[in-house]
């Protein structure tokens, strides 16, 4: 029997933590003073942790085989860490909060997701129904907190985010081990692979990706409310982007019929240089910022589904899960953490306008870098993951 109900909970309270968190957290550090270098510093912790945290807890994972146990460990862990946070106001303290539970949150998800193909078994393609739930969390929470925003004080940030993280810690509970599948023997190496010009490009280019997502991370809830929309739009706005990933997600295997992977991606950096323009100089326009919106569908669906599936495809077998760990940490965590503390410093510097400006950058220096290091060698057709793409924004 497939756990169907008790791993979909499992993501959506996840996902419900992402929906709360990250879009109005920001707007609880502004109200308590902190500057925006301040503010970035904090939320680039949760990028730094995804590069250390899960391949850390995956490795004590294997080697203890206690897949299970550690994601209980990290959701407890988790809850604590947060809990420091309604102690202190001081810098100091919030730093040692966000470390300690950025370092836990971010090792469950990858363990999760291999329970969850293990439970799987045959029916892999069930993956999406499961998956799905993750996503309506996260619109669930980013809708109810950004209305109720509007007349509860912003302290209800805490409150409402700590009951999702106790949510996380019941699910954790009833989340069941799985078998591990017998290892298998490859022949392909893993630094060959990477010394291949096409891989080097795409993980450069990808790691300029989440670069260029840094300012939208970390500051656009900020930027919204600062030019006079109200918090319930704010979350509206989140919801739109996280609507649009989902159907071109569903889309997916129908748009790779007719497009390379390569196609998919150069199309999605040549969208995140137009969005972060279209943000930057056009916030102003309720039309100009829905626009941008739906460019998530792009900018973040398109591109992270065609990313794994060319991971899943040159990095076969035994390297798959090590070419995805790699992919998640140079472009979540190295590539979001450079973003989002070079926002931080441009943010209070030369502005809002110039700082997205310098994320449309990023994105059209990975659009080169992919364009010229990755001239078509290697794109097989491969299957392109629908509502089931693995990892998270």
């Amino acid at each position: 029997m497939i756990p169907y109900w008790r791993l979909s909970a499992y993501y959506f309270f996840y996902f419900a933590f992402v929906g709360a968190f990250s879009p109005y957290f920001t707007l609880y550090l502004q109200s308590i003073s902190l500057s925006a270098t301040d503010i970035a510093l904090l939320m680039s912790l949760m990028q730094l942790m995804r590069v250390l945290a899960p391949n850390l807890w995956g490795w004590l994972a294997e080697k203890l085989g206690m897949r299970v146990a550690i994601v209980r460990l990290s959701a407890l862990a988790s809850l604590a860490g947060f809990a420091v946070f309604f102690m202190t106001t001081e810098f100091a303290g919030l730093f040692a909060a966000m470390a300690l539970m950025a370092f836990f949150w971010s090792a469950a998800l990858p363990l999760v997701e291999g329970l969850t193909f293990a439970h799987l078994g045959e029916a892999g393609h069930r993956y999406g129904s499961i998956r799905v739930w993750g996503s309506v969390g996260f619109i669930v929470a980013v809708l109810a907190l950004g209305h109720s925003l509007d007349h509860l004080p912003i302290t209800a940030v805490l409150w409402v985010t700590a009951a999702i993280l106790g949510g996380i810690v019941l699910c954790a509970f009833m989340v069941p081990e799985a078998p591990r599948p017998p290892a298998q023997r490859e022949t392909v190496s893993f630094g060959d692979t990477l010394r291949r010009p096409q891989v080097q490009a795409l993980l450069g280019a990808c790691f300029l990706m989440s670069a260029a997502h840094g300012a939208l991370y970390v500051f656009y809830s900020i930027f919204l409310v600062d030019i006079g929309y109200d918090k319930a739009l704010v979350g509206w706005m989140w919801t739109l982007g996280v609507i649009a990933e989902i159907v071109v997600f569903m889309l997916m295997p129908r748009i790779t019929q007719h497009f390379s992977l390569r196609g998919i991606l150069l199309f999605s950096f040549a969208c995140a240089v137009l969005r972060f323009l279209m943000i930057g100089w056009g916030a102003g326009s309720l039309a100009v910022l829905l626009a941008a919106q739906l460019l998530h569908g792009a900018t973040f669906g398109a591109y992270h589904a065609a990313a794994i599936a060319v991971v899943n495809q040159w990095f076969p077998g035994r390297l798959q899960s090590h070419g995805q760990a790699l992919y998640g940490s140079l472009s979540f965590g190295a590539g979001g953490m450079l973003g989002g503390l070079l926002s931080g410093y441009t943010w209070e510097t030369i502005g809002a306008a110039w700082t997205y400006t310098i994320g449309s950058g990023f994105a059209l220096a990975g659009l080169v870098w992919l364009l010229l290091g990755w001239r078509g060698e290697g794109d097989a057709a491969a299957q392109v993951p629908g509502p089931s793409a693995r990892g998270g924004r």
